[in-house]
């Protein structure tokens, strides 16, 4: 079997805040994606969210287990990857992001302080990923937040 390779495809840090960051035009060559992100969500009470080739619809499904300081959680939400509470790290293996027979599955582990966090997250479409934005999105309460200067978001290509 041969050993997967990382290979590295865009690395953002940010200047300033932003609402979101966007990888576009990942090539179809590679097995796996993995999404590293370090950094900090200008708000309390907000969430990361994951769009693929720019589909805003309801194709999205994750779940999540959160092992707190008082206790475990799970729940089923839509679309969001992480959790966060200002500082944050994060690592997203997307399987199979460039096979066209099957819905794309991902995983997300996630740390922020005082909270660790498992995802595993569906998107309901047989598409090969050629696009990744990266957002932020509140919990229903304004005002919006984002991700803060010296966020950094790395994406790599596993070859296989």
């Amino acid at each position: 079997m041969a050993t997967p390779t990382y290979i590295a495809l865009a690395t953002t840090t940010l200047s300033s805040a932003a609402s979101s960051v966007t990888f576009s035009s990942i090539p179809a060559t590679y097995r796996d994606l993995v999404l590293v992100m370090d950094g900090q969500i200008t708000d309390d009470d907000r969430f990361i969210v994951l769009q693929f080739n720019g589909d805003t619809g309801s194709n999205y499904s994750t779940i999540f287990v959160a092992n707190t300081s008082s206790g475990t959680r799970s729940n089923v939400v839509a679309t969001d990857i992480m959790y966060g509470l200002g500082r944050f790290t994060s690592i997203t293996n997307i399987m199979d992001y460039s096979a066209t027979d099957k819905h794309k599955t991902l995983t997300t582990r996630s740390g922020i302080p005082a909270l660790v966090l498992m995802y595993a997250g569906r998107w309901a479409n047989t598409n090969a990923i050629n696009s990744l934005k990266i957002s932020t999105t509140t919990t229903g309460f304004a005002p919006a937040s984002s991700l803060a200067a010296g966020t950094t978001i790395s994406l790599f290509g596993i070859e296989a």
